[in-house]
Parts: structure tokens; C-alpha cells; sequence
């Protein structure tokens, strides 16, 4: 039996995926309900054996090992020049956009996009620029998004527009974006004077036959997020990176991140970093994909038994599956809910994602559970399938 599928007894624990909404089984909010790599957890004990959790300096170790990271197994090169450290991709990219975008300014957002694109734009002060990807059929019960060219040509092309906010990979949309792809947004940006940022939080997730592209290695005056967060479970120990080559843009955004007070960060996100980002948790990482992966392909065929004629989005990496359900005649909020009231199963509306005609199921748990949700959502939806 894999180590993934034993699941941790999260409830009661202070765990906002399952204690937020308790007696639901929770396919929603996206951390993983499996134990972190084993070397993380021993890189935190030695923390917790030390037994002083005082301010936090970020040693040469952590550099090292963020820049080795993304130097071999990626070919993203930088120096520990171009680094800031903060507590989360979220609060990187607010103090980014407080730092680089004018009040009042447009900020391109892809949609549908991750919720929190929208929030970090209006809370500091600008404007919500969508530029939507169009969904492609691949086939009977699949799809998948392309960009839009001609629209962010056109809305990059207003100079109000100052900054485009880029997912790479894609969530929820779970498109990696080709080299290509990404060429042509930086050549696009880069004619009308647009600031790319892109949060790569999800790099590791990737499925296989599918290779994610730094966009910092097509565009090198970018400004990209990073964090182990997504791929190592360890969101809430409050640990990213904010790469910039360029000295002036990270003298601001720094300015950004203190006025924002989220320039320190905790001892054991310094830790975890540092052992993820090791041999050990590259070979941890290795085993954690091939378990997505297997979950992926027992959720396409359960989709395409119960869910006929819906498509779902190719998932080329992150493990949260995206699901057209407008064939159904409902919407994303009035299936959520149903299934919620009905099957004590909880998921993500598309609304908050910019676009309700979808769903968003997490299959990042032990294949157990994702059958025991799956069962109870059958008997709901065979009432709304005909």
C-alpha cells in the first residue's frame, strides 16, 4: 500500500479544509490531505527539538537550495540577489501590484483564475481586466483553454492597462503553457509596455507528458512567485519567493512587503523549504505525482460514467479537475450546493473562479475517500443526469 493512501485524521485539528465545514467530505479548498515528505517532517522536529522560536534569520541554506532547485530541474537561473522572501504567493502578489500599479490602474487577469487574483487587484485600489480564455473541445467529454490573443492584444493595448497577472501553470484551468504560448505574451506585453507577473505556485503538480516552462526563462524582466506550498503540502507554514532581476523593481516591492508587514517570515517555512527542495523531497515528489496522476485518470472515467456530456478540462497539471456542468442546465453554484445538501460532499463553485458555469473538485487525498465522495454523488446526480 502507498504511504498516500493512509489518511491523516484532519478533523479538529484547525484544518480550514475540514473543519470549516465539518461532516463533509472535502473536495474543495486546495491543500493535499497527505503527510508532507518524510524529510520535511524530520527538518521540523530538529526545529521544534532546538526549542527557541525567536525572529527568524534566512541563512545561505535557503538560498541555495531554492536557486539549485529551479537551476537543475528546470533551467530557471538566478541569483540570491534577485529573491525576496515573504509569507505566501497571495501577499507577494499584493505587494507587487501595491508596488509597480497606480491606483486606479487596469490589472489583465485570464479568466476564469484564482479568486484571490481578484482580491489582491481591488484591495489595492485598481481595476479588474479580464481577458478570457476560450475552451476548445478535444473530444466528447473533454476540453481545453486557449489564450485569447486579439483580446489581450486589445486590453494590453490601453494604457491604463499596466500589469498582467499570469497562472503558470493554470488554476483552474490545468493548462501548462507552452513555450510558445508564453513567447507571445511576453512579445505582446513587452510592445505595450505591460508588467507580467506570474505566480508559479503549482509548477511542481505537472501530469505526465507534460513539462511546466519558468516563464522567467522567456521572459527575464518578469517578476515570478514562487513557493513549495502547493506541491509539498505546506501551505500553512507562510513561505514564497518573489524573483526580479531587477534591482529598482525589487527596491519597490520590498518597500511594498514592509508597508504590507509581511517582510518576516517563521523559522519552520525556512526549514521546510530547505529539506523540500533537497534529493529526498524531489524523490518524495516524484512518488506524490504518480499518485495524482492514477487519481486523475480514476476521476476521468468516473466523470465520463456520471457526468456524460460535461466536459472537464484536460488537466495538464495541478490536481484540482475543472468541469463544464452548463449541459446540465445548472449552474456551478446550484450543483455545489446540491450536492452539498444531498451528499455531505463539499467542492468549489466556479463563481468565485469568474465563471459558474463549472465545478472544481481537489482529488489530492487518498483514492479511498475520492470513492467514498464519488459514491455519494452518484445518487444526486443520476436525479439531474437524464
Amino acid at each position: 500500500m502507498s504511504e498516500f493512501d493512509t489518511l491523516p485524521d484532519r478533523a479538529g485539528s484547525g484544518s480550514y479544509k475540514w473543519d470549516e465545514y465539518p461532516g463533509m467530505i472535502p473536495l474543495w479548498v486546495a491543500d493535499m490531505d497527505f503527510r508532507t515528505a518524510p524529510c520535511v517532517i524530520e527538518a521540523l522536529r530538529r526545529r521544534v527539538d532546538h526549542g527557541v522560536f525567536g525572529y527568524t534569520l534566512v541563512r545561505d541554506e535557503y538560498y541555495d537550495a531554492l536557486t539549485r532547485w529551479f537551476a537543475t530541474r528546470h533551467g530557471y537561473r538566478f541569483t540570491r540577489a534577485d529573491v525576496i522572501y515573504t509569507s505566501g504567493v497571495v501577499p507577494a502578489i499584493s505587494a507587487i501590484i501595491k508596488a509597480l500599479v497606480r491606483p486606479g490602474d487596469g490589472v489583465i487577469v485570464m479568466t476564469p483564475v484564482y479568486n484571490c487574483f481578484f482580491s489582491s487587484i481591488r484591495n489595492n485600489g485598481c481595476r479588474i481586466v479580464e481577458s478570457p480564455l476560450v475552451a476548445e473541445r478535444i473530444g466528447e467529454d473533454e476540453f481545453s483553454y486557449r489564450i485569447d490573443f486579439d483580446t489581450l492584444e486589445r486590453v494590453a493595448s490601453d494604457p491604463a492597462n499596466t500589469m498582467l497577472v499570469l497562472c503558470n501553470p493554470h488554476n483552474p484551468g490545468g493548462r501548462v503553457w507552452t513555450p510558445a504560448e508564453l513567447t507571445r505574451v511576453r512579445d505582446l506585453c513587452a510592445r505595450h509596455g505591460v508588467q507580467v507577473v506570474s505566480d508559479e505556485i503549482h509548477c511542481e503538480l505537472t501530469m505526465p507528458g507534460y513539462e511546466y516552462t519558468p516563464y522567467g526563462t522567456i521572459d527575464p524582466d518578469a517578476i515570478v512567485c514562487l513557493s513549495p506550498s502547493k506541491a509539498f503540502n505546506t501551505a500553512g507554514l507562510q513561505i514564497a519567493n518573489i524573483i526580479s532581476t531587477s534591482a529598482e523593481k525589487r527596491a519597490l516591492i520590498d518597500r511594498a512587503i514592509n508597508i504590507n508587514e509581511v517582510c518576516d517570515v517563521n523559522p519552520f517555512g525556512v526549514e521546510a523549504l530547505i529539506a523540500s527542495y533537497s534529493p529526498d523531497g524531489e524523490a518524495w515528489l516524484g512518488q506524490l505525482k504518480a499518485y495524482l496522476a492514477d487519481n486523475w485518470e480514476y476521476t476521468r472515467r468516473w466523470l465520463h460514467a456520471h457526468l456524460p456530456g460535461c466536459p472537464v478540462a484536460r488537466l495538464e497539471a495541478t490536481y484540482l479537475p475543472w468541469v463544464d456542468v452548463s449541459p446540465l442546465g445548472v449552474t456551478g453554484t446550484e450543483l455545489m450546493e446540491t450536492i452539498e445538501r444531498e451528499c455531505h460532499v463539499k467542492l468549489n463553485d466556479g463563481a468565485m473562479y469568474g465563471d459558474d458555469r463549472y465545478i472544481r473538485l481537489n482529488i489530492a487525498c487518498p483514492r479511498h475517500l475520492l470513492q467514498e465522495a464519488y459514491a455519494r454523488m452518484a445518487a444526486a446526480l443520476e436525479k439531474i443526469v437524464k
